[in-house]
């Protein structure tokens, strides 16, 4: 009898743990995904669907849901909540303008996890994530650097933020770090995807006397440009060759089918917790996609160099001195820019003609 009491006791402390086991290996992740542009922008909305369907291919993650072409602000609220009224259990909303919203529908969701792209906010059922972009801008920059023969490099430039900022002064520097005389003169769509707003941009550059042209939009359009033209043109977001065969010379690009499936397998294993995530091109979330074959073999072995150089913490494309449009120097010879001077940078480099809206 005291066996068969203690063998009770026994199955009542192990059961429910073994339960809570089994629910966890049980769960199903319902994800939702809001997309500022359409899918077939075949840039930023792209990039982040081909992250969808490979965190899709777990077998525990069940059909995902996207909406697409949602307005950033208050209204993208109404578009989180109906996908939370519909089951999902983890949503992923996939730009800058969605912040406010997404932690408004997250307060009253508390059994739900919130990712929220590019922002700076967070709550404790939501987390943000972003990748340091400005690594392959800098390899990018190099590029274009030693490709120019004018000097004068043309930037289609979105919405100014500190993003879009520090992906241009990125990009600045490693023009500068092979060819000290170019600059780089930027144009503002305020846009994130308007092919004609993007196109006309793209083309008040290239009559200017700009020969490569480096964007921080969604669309083609700019690619699309430079082919038409003659000129050369960097592209962004994803591998966009395929538009500019003649003119592309590389991308930065996103690579965001790893990080989806890590946090997809976190929130089903009961570990996930709300953390600000910023990896790079060591953690293979930002790439540089391959250089084209017009590009020298020579710049292609420096592009090797400084991309190893990157990855190793050796060279950091931030590393002082700096500095701005004014001369006064922002990051002091011997230090690094901070994450957080980084995360709002508001100024521009030396190099950059332009100015940054209010």
């Amino acid at each position: 009898m005291k066996k068969f009491v203690l063998l009770a006791l026994a199955l009542m402390l192990i059961l429910p743990q073994f339960a809570a086991t089994t629910e966890a290996n049980d769960k199903k992740i319902k994800a939702g995904f809001i997309y500022v542009g359409p899918v077939g922008d075949a840039g930023w909305t792209y990039a982040h669907d081909q992250g969808r369907k490979a965190m899709e291919a777990l077998p525990f993650v069940g059909p995902s849901t996207y909406i697409e072409s949602v307005p950033e602000g208050a209204e993208s609220a109404r578009v989180i909540t109906g996908l939370v009224r519909k089951g999902h259990n983890l949503v992923f909303t996939t730009s800058f303008g969605y912040m406010d919203a997404t932690l408004d529908v997250a307060k009253r969701n508390k059994d739900v996890i919130f990712m929220h792209c590019s922002g700076y906010k967070s709550a404790e059922n939501v987390g943000n994530y972003f990748g340091r972009m400005y690594e392959p801008r800098y390899l990018s920059g190099i590029v274009a650097g030693k490709m120019t023969k004018s000097d004068i490099l043309g930037y289609v430039a979105a919405f100014p933020i500190p993003e879009v900022i520090r992906g241009i002064n990125a990009f600045t520097l490693g023009v500068q770090s092979v060819n000290p005389k170019a600059q780089v003169r930027v144009v503002w769509t305020q846009t994130w995807f308007d092919p004609g707003i993007e196109r006309d941009a793209a083309d008040s550059l290239l009559d200017v006397g700009a020969d490569v042209l480096a964007m921080h939009q969604d669309a083609p359009a700019t690619l699309q440009a430079a082919e038409a033209r003659g000129a050369y043109v960097i592209g962004y977001n994803s591998d966009m060759r395929s538009f500019a065969p003649n003119a592309f010379l590389t991308a930065p690009v996103w690579n965001w089918g790893p990080l989806y499936s890590k946090i997809a397998q976190e929130v089903k294993d009961g570990t996930w917790k709300s953390e600000a995530i910023w990896a790079g091109m060591e953690q293979e979330l930002v790439q540089l996609a391959p250089l084209n074959d017009k590009v020298p073999a020579e710049v292609k072995r420096l592009v090797e160099e400084k991309t190893a150089a990157i990855k190793s913490g050796e060279l950091h494309p931030f590393a002082g001195p700096i500095k701005d449009q004014n001369g006064e120097v922002q990051v002091a010879a011997g230090s690094v820019a901070a994450d957080g001077d980084l995360l709002g940078m508001n100024y521009f480099v030396e190099g950059v003609q332009g100015t940054i809206p209010k």
